[in-house]
């Protein structure tokens, strides 16, 4: 007999070599029509899997987050055979799980393109339908190595001579078919269902090595139902329409180009909109007592050393070698601001009446990104942070931790963010420190978290190399997720670098370092609002605010009279005065340009001295006088700190 015992503490009695699934039958038919695998002292494991030891048992359906990855796994070795089917020779190599869906990679002398996908699908839907049951089989090594050779599938042989000697070969059958893979698997695969779809074709290497062989990855997405796929759809189709490189270009906001990879060209309608943001955090970090400092771009490698950043980002470093005849020195591009905020910090004798000390800098990095990663403005070399540190002693680090958070709150809710969740990531397994120590960071920041009355999700070993850190996720308009603010305690760089103040006993003591931002870099928080807004600025972010569009040329003085008192009241204006049909106007600065609000004047509102006030996505207008569109739209147009003073 062996002991199972389910999530709810409840334990029952079975014969030895009983599986998940009659486990689940056991208990209802209805739940055994839901299982897909099951957890076994935590290990997924095949619903068919004989139990013969006592564990502790879960159920798996498709509701479960594993249940979802188990679908996708599944659909990826149905999309394999289903192309060895329809294109004969065709050798697999892997496919694995990925975020929303799954790909497979194929080696195969004539290109796949999109065109084949209905054919895949069209075969994938007959394998699903078939409904064949996936059985787990172990082979000898040799005869596995030998089998695949015999196939014709040399990848997968070399695979399997590549694994330890003692490693355990499976492969699992589907039908007639089968692949090398260490599973589990669905019972079978008529449990995928429908709710898949082929996305696209790409390039590949063998084993990610440019020198060996070039395969094609072909990518798949699939869901639970067909609901959930169409929502993805949906939000895929609504990410290409809001896609920030492109509206970039249309809204005249930045352009990129190979001769500065990883590094952005502002416009002046970007960097507008630039200035805005900046200005905004500026405010912000002003009332919360912070100062604000500017430091070296390039900096000696001893500080760096010293730091221990040298050590762990040596690689994603930009690194000048200067001779000064006798001797040689290395600079290098900061990657990060710490280290220098630490140099400030250091000048002078501090006490601990001095502290907490907050300092702020929009501080230009650096770093040498791999060109692959590199993403129009989300992920670039060249970087802005609205980088921030506090140092503070330790007895003040809960109320540091909740006076940032409450400022970051704000902060994401001004600019339209209010769904946000947080990460604790801990000890990473390379670090800086003794156990001692972040033993002591980890337990003060969760001191803090409580404190703060946060609820956080925990991500190990994902901390800085010198101490744990919040991660703040927002999500944006359609659902996305954006980790963009950090808060870390760091007990360790400060004693590196020799930073101390005095204390209250009169001894020296070692400042805690509270490293923060809120938007992260300043690009790619730029890159989130054009996506989250679909270029479609509040009014207060919007780099042009309003256009002041003529119907007649008999109107044009009176345009610039207009545009200049609605500039004095604080507004960023542009006129219009082309000899178009306003239609045709309204259209450009509409569709096109996103302006939020049109203010069309003729003979008529020049006589009356008014204006006719159109509203990005509104049909309708709205008819002010003059001066009170520059009072309303004048406080409309305030930053919310400023409307809220």
């Amino acid at each position: 007999m062996v002991t199972l015992t389910f999530p709810d503490g409840a334990a029952r009695d079975y014969d030895q070599g009983v599986t998940a699934m009659e486990v689940a039958k056991s208990i209802s038919k209805g739940l055994a029509k839901k299982v897909l695998a099951a957890k076994l002292d935590g290990k997924l494991v095949d619903a068919s899997l004989p139990i013969n030891d006592n564990a502790k048992i879960e159920l798996v359906t498709a509701q479960d987050p594993e249940g979802l990855e188990l679908i996708r796994h599944d659909a990826a070795h149905v999309l394999a055979e289903a192309v060895q089917e329809l294109f004969p020779g065709t050798q697999v190599t892997i496919g694995p799980v990925i975020e929303n869906g799954f790909y497979y990679d194929f080696y195969r002398d004539e290109p796949f393109s999109a065109d084949d996908f209905a054919a895949i699908e069209k075969k994938m839907a007959f394998i699903i339908n078939r409904n064949d049951k996936f059985e787990r089989l172990v082979m000898d090594r040799n005869e596995a190595i030998k089998t695949f050779k015999e196939m014709g599938e040399d990848f997968k042989a070399e695979l399997i001579e590549d694994l330890p000697e003692d490693e355990t070969i499976t492969v699992y059958k589907q039908g007639k078919w089968f692949d090398l893979c260490l599973g589990p698997h669905l019972p079978s695969t008529g449990k995928i269902g429908k709710a898949f779809k082929l996305m696209k074709v790409a390039g590949a290497y063998w084993r990610g090595d440019s020198e060996k062989a070039q395969l094609q990855r072909i990518y798949g997405t699939a869901w639970r139902t067909q609901e959930e796929l169409d929502a993805h759809l949906h939000m895929l189709a609504e990410a290409e329409a809001r896609d920030h490189r492109r509206l970039g270009k249309q809204l005249e906001l930045f352009h990129m180009q190979p001769e500065a990879q990883g590094m952005v060209f502002w416009h002046d309608k970007g960097a507008q909109l630039w200035r805005v943001v900046e200005d905004y955090i500026r405010r912000r970090t002003k009332s919360a007592d912070y100062e604000e400092v500017k430091t070296p771009l390039l900096i000696n490698n001893k500080l760096w050393q010293e730091s221990g950043h040298w050590d762990k980002f040596r690689e994603n470093m930009f690194v000048s070698e200067v001779s000064h005849g006798s001797h040689d020195e290395v600079h290098a591009l900061k990657p990060m601001n710490c280290p220098a905020h630490v140099q400030i910090f250091n000048q002078g004798m501090k006490s601990y009446r001095d502290l907490p000390l907050r300092m702020a800098e929009f501080g230009c990095c650096h770093r040498n990104e791999p060109t692959g990663a590199l993403h129009g403005i989300m992920r670039v070399r060249g970087f802005t942070q609205d980088d921030g540190h506090i140092f503070c002693a330790e007895d003040q680090i809960t109320e540091e931790t909740k006076s940032f958070i409450t400022l970051l709150k704000s902060v994401y809710e001004d600019f339209g963010f209010t769904d946000l969740k947080v990460k604790f990531s801990d000890r990473p397994e390379t670090r800086a420190g003794t156990d001692a120590t972040w033993d002591k960071s980890e337990g003060a920041l969760m001191d803090a978290v409580k404190a703060a009355d946060l609820e956080v999700e925990l991500n190990p070993g994902e901390g800085a190399f010198y101490g744990p850190k919040l991660e703040f996720v927002l999500r944006d308009a359609i659902g996305r997720d954006w980790q963009c603010g950090t808060l870390q305690v760091d007990f360790v760089v400060p004693d590196r670098l020799s930073a101390s103040y005095i204390g209250d006993d009169d001894q020296r003591h070692v400042p805690v370092m509270l490293h923060r931002a809120i938007l992260g870099s300043m690009e790619r928080f730029i890159g989130i609002l054009i996506e989250n807004f679909a270029g479609k600025f509040p009014l207060w972010l919007s780099p042009v605010q309003v256009v002041v569009a003529t119907i007649t040329s008999g109107a044009d003085q009176y345009a610039e009279t207009a545009a200049q008192k609605l500039r004095a009241a604080g507004l960023r204006v542009e006129t219009d005065l082309r000899n178009e049909k306003i239609n045709y106007k309204i259209r450009e600065h509409s569709a096109d340009r996103k302006i939020p609000i049109i203010a069309v004047v003729g003979m008529k509102e020049a006589e009356d001295g008014k204006l006719a006030l159109r509203r990005l996505g509104s049909q309708g207008q709205t008819i002010l006088s003059l001066d009170e569109a520059c009072e309303t739209l004048g406080h409309e147009a305030l930053a919310p700190d400023l409307r809220r003073d």
